[in-house]
């Protein structure tokens, strides 16, 4: 069971999320600045969650090769982070708020795979959170509103950088594998956790 086969089996969410009001809002740029403030501290939460994950799957890396790519993607998340940071500080966005129902299932998600599962099911659970926005942001780019106040997203997302990373996370999960029906599992419920995260960011969800 290997990343691209997981992707493509999870092809239905993929376009669900991609076709989502509040996905396609961001490229046009006529999605509401109080809908995207919301997802911006939500988000940041969450990446908080997720640089935790890659920092105790860098540990228990059972090789070299491994233990230095964690550690590229955990660099990532905190550049990731500054995006985020950028936003805050033009509209006085605040970086800490109470998480939602949808953000904290999926933090909650992420944190107890890494806590005690094995790496590759650890990769399993994250893979999709790399692959799908880099799905976004690639499918967005020929639409993109040049004027939209959102347009550094989109780029981020759509940029060499965030598919090297992406594609390394895949390497890992190809790399160590794990049971077929976890890795499925935690791919299958990571990608509508996704989808359920852009959701209540639509619906600006407490």
């Amino acid at each position: 069971m290997n990343a691209r086969r997981l992707w493509e089996e999870n092809q239905d969410l993929a376009r669900r999320s991609l076709e989502h009001p509040f996905v396609q809002g961001i490229a046009s740029g006529a999605l509401a600045r109080s809908r995207f403030a919301y997802y911006v501290g939500q988000d940041a939460f969450f990446l908080e969650a997720f640089a935790r994950a890659y920092a105790l799957a860098l540990a228990k890396s059972p090789d070299r090769d491994g233990f230095y790519a964690f550690m590229t993607l955990l660099d990532g998340v905190l550049k990731e982070l500054t995006l985020h940071q950028g936003y805050a500080e033009r509209w006085g966005i605040g970086l800490t708020p109470q998480p939602s129902a949808a953000t904290r299932a999926y933090t909650d998600f992420l944190l107890a795979v890494t806590a005690v599962e094995p790496v590759g099911h650890i990769a399993a659970a994250m893979a999709p959170c790399m692959r799908l926005y880099a799905y976004l942001g690639q499918a967005l780019r020929p639409g993109l509103n040049p004027d939209s106040p959102y347009r550094e997203w989109v780029e981020t997302y759509s940029s060499d950088e965030f598919e090297s990373l992406a594609l390394t996370l895949e390497g890992l999960l190809d790399r160590y594998g794990g049971e077929e029906a976890r890795l499925r599992a935690h791919y299958r419920w990571a990608m509508t956790l996704e989808w359920r995260f852009f959701d209540a960011a639509w619906r600006e969800e407490a």
